[in-house]
């Protein structure tokens, strides 16, 4: 009996319009006519929006070829299938970091062990290649490590555990050639971390308290090999002097090179795609200002008395029961001791006016369209309110700032300016506690936990609470601006006084960031969705995907474990293919069930 007339193809999609995406891919092997129904672009942008929740007025990546394939992408290419678990540390794991090639990567962790794996094992597992401990230098731990330019050195941060219980950083330098100790660096304080200006010099940091509130910040610059060459050869150098006021300090310094920002790896513009900025709701948008009148004093040489009085400044914090006929004193006492901080900062700020270097506009600036201007910046965690981090500066380093070589650095200033101000600063308005940059350099992306809207810090010691959830903030270093509304999905529990940085990491397409609520999570740096939920047994503080492959990503965690992530793409490719039937078994298959349709049989 010869089958009648199909359904028109314009039925079949408004059919198909109603099913989810895995019943349409089925449906598509019915027939010729479902399968070209099944491809259909319109489709599949229907699908696509309903599917991922996405406002329609956002437009398609522009790199991508179809509606079809885009769909794929975000569905089969996230790292979010675990493949292994890696448990050679036996502490809390607290940063990873890929080489630039992707072939090894390093982990450190409070049992204060460094660690270089090898991801180029033919069976695609990983494995350990060297582990270094670091305790034969009274280090209590290692937190954070980076390597160079060119993959042959590796940067390692730690806390060293000084005299009288006091904790500075310290940063190493191995050899990844043969693993080999080159130097070691001050680091102060340790949330500094330190990081490469380029394949040879790095940045550490050190700290000076010059009043209760008041201190001053320095970042080095120092050559990684400590060789002494000629007793004129210069190993360090001072980078930039810069006065922190209210009990803030520099911490987390990073270097943007700005080389492609003309043509990044993924432009975060809609308006240059669609008009879908336009209706969107205003988002709350980071101050911008300058800090021309930060001010310092003359550096001094620093000695455990500061430490100590550094370390009192946390005292005020502590709230204490007491009886109710000491109030009244306790409470005249503090207001005594507020009135003192506020005359202090008002003191540092006016000194500041007279003592630091006036700030250059042109240094720091919006790129214009076109402008191929190699620059290079410093980036870091600041403050001028409180001590918790809430801002981010920005320092131009100039070509002549590259080596240590030559005069030393500063020595231009006059003598009455002994600081140098900040060339631009990016208010967050909330405690920060991780920053990552994209591949090329162009975003900046930062973890952030809110303070109330319209909050007003009277003391500089108690700031405002801070949300427990996470806001994920991108800054385009181009134009100087919030370029989105903040990515959320991420929370974080602990109270101001008890933050600690959560390492988040950046590849082509995607963001990915760990959480205090036991995952690390995923999102599409396009659409601004979270993609994926990676489950840990404790805080997940670091992940990293890999820079030869978005599609391999690692996380680490408070229970001790390193787990690796890859995408279902990749898992299926990295099977074994499965073997077809053998040709007798198919065709006695077959002539089975041809004998079967002839008995009448279903």
């Amino acid at each position: 009996m010869a089958s009648g007339p199909g359904l028109p193809d314009s039925l079949v999609l408004e059919i198909f319009l109603h099913l989810p995406h895995e019943a349409v891919l089925s449906a598509g092997f019915t027939c010729h006519q479902w399968f070209s129904v099944s491809r259909d672009e319109f489709l599949w942008r229907e699908l696509f929006y309903s599917y991922y929740r996405i406002p329609r007025s956002v437009p398609r990546h522009p790199a991508s070829a179809s509606w079809y394939r885009e769909f794929k992408r975000l569905y089969d290419c996230i790292p979010c299938v675990e493949v292994q678990t890696l448990k050679e540390h036996h502490d809390q794991v607290l940063h990873l970091a890929f080489s630039h090639r992707g072939h090894r990567f390093s982990s450190c962790s409070k049992d204060c062990t460094v660690k270089v794996w090898d991801t180029e094992k033919p069976d695609g597992t990983i494995s350990l290649v060297h582990s270094y401990s670091m305790r034969q230098f009274n280090w209590g731990y290692t937190q954070f490590s980076q390597f160079n330019a060119d993959d042959t050195l590796l940067l390692v941060s730690g806390v060293y555990l000084g005299p009288h219980h006091s904790s500075s950083g310290e940063i190493a330098v191995f050899s990844l050639e043969n693993y080999t100790l080159l130097s070691r660096v001050r680091n102060k304080p340790y949330d500094v971390f330190g990081c490469w200006l380029n394949e040879t010099h790095l940045i550490s940091g050190n700290l000076h308290w010059i009043g209760n509130m008041t201190s001053c910040s320095v970042l080095w610059l120092n050559k990684a090999f400590q060789d002494i060459e000629s007793e004129n050869v210069n190993v360090v150098k001072r980078l930039f002097k810069i006065q922190n006021i209210n009990a803030s300090t520099i911490r987390t310094v990073m270097v943007a090179h700005c080389r492609r920002h003309d043509s990044p790896d993924l432009l975060l513009d809609y308006e240059a795609q669609s008009q879908a900025q336009a209706q969107r709701t205003q988002q709350h948008q980071p101050l911008f200002f300058d800090l021309g009148n930060t001010d310092n004093e003359e550096e001094e040489e620093e000695d455990e008395e500061d430490e100590e009085r550094g370390e009192k400044r946390v005292s005020a914090h502590l709230s204490s029961y007491n009886p109710s006929g000491l109030q009244h004193v306790i409470h005249g006492c503090q207001n005594i001791a507020a009135r003192d901080r506020e005359l202090e900062t008002k003191v540092a700020r006016l000194m500041g006016r007279r003592r630091t270097k006036a700030p250059d506009p042109n240094l720091v600036s919006p790129s214009a369209p076109g402008e191929g201007e190699d620059k290079t910046y410093l980036l870091f965690t600041t403050g001028s309110l409180t001590y918790s981090p809430h801002q981010i500066g920005i320092k131009r380093i100039m070509p002549d700032q590259m080596t240590t070589s030559g005069p030393v650095l500063g020595e231009e200033r006059s003598t009455e300016e002994f600081f140098d101000s900040l060339d631009h600063v990016i208010d967050i308005h909330g405690h920060i506690i991780g920053m990552g940059l994209s591949p090329d350099h162009r975003y900046l992306y930062v973890n952030s936990r809110a303070w109330p809207a319209g909050c007003v810090i009277s003391d500089p010691m108690s700031p405002p609470p801070i949300a427990e959830e996470i806001d994920l903030h991108v800054i385009d270093l181009k134009s100087l601006r919030e370029e989105r509304r903040s990515l959320r999905a991420h929370r974080a529990f602990t109270p101001n006084d008890e933050c600690f940085f959560i390492f988040l990491d950046v590849s082509r397409d995607f963001v990915a960031s760990g959480a205090e609520d036991k995952h690390g999570y995923i999102w599409d740096r396009h659409y601004n969705i979270c993609l994926a939920r990676l489950q840990h047994d404790d805080v997940v503080n670091s992940v990293a995907f890999s820079p030869a492959d978005q599609e391999l990503l690692l996380s680490a965690s408070d229970d001790s474990t390193i787990k690796v992530w890859r995408s279902p793409r990749m898992l299926r490719l990295t099977q074994p293919p499965r073997h077809p039937p053998r040709a007798r078994k198919l065709i006695s298959s077959l002539l089975g069930q041809r004998r079967a349709n002839l008995n009448g049989k279903p």
